[in-house]
């Protein structure tokens, strides 16, 4: 799934040791999208390595691929946007500054259509 929209907030970065006993790192921002009615989104990026690679700033526009997993944990259930992917919009370029056309070309004053010296061919 995607969403687009501006991030609004950063959050601090999240991190631990894991049971197997390995580094642990996840960051979490918030989107807002220029629908009609603004929603607030609030996604995550898990690793280190992603989260730099992301390098993702408040005040953003982004479009955000991302995958949706809920688990249950003491009764409870708990639901997490992934993001697998961040793309900035490429940034449209400046329209072409059209060429003034050249003006028409001048008569010359001396000219008339109804001179009988004419000394084109056909």
């Amino acid at each position: 799934m995607e969403i687009s929209g501006k991030i609004i907030q950063v959050l601090p970065e999240v991190g631990g040791i894991s049971k197997a006993g390995n580094e642990w790192k996840k960051q979490e921002y918030i989107l807002e999208t220029h629908d009609q009615y603004p929603r607030k989104v609030c996604f995550q990026i898990f690793g280190a390595d992603k989260i730099a690679q992301a390098a993702i700033k408040e005040g953003e526009e982004l479009t955000v691929s991302f995958d949706i997993d809920s688990r249950e944990y003491q009764g409870r259930w708990f639901t997490n946007i992934n993001a697998w992917k961040v793309e900035r919009p490429i940034a449209a370029p400046a329209p072409a500054s059209n060429p003034v056309p050249a003006s028409a070309p001048t008569v010359d004053p001396g000219f008339s259509s109804n001179d009988p010296v004419d000394d084109l061919p056909f």
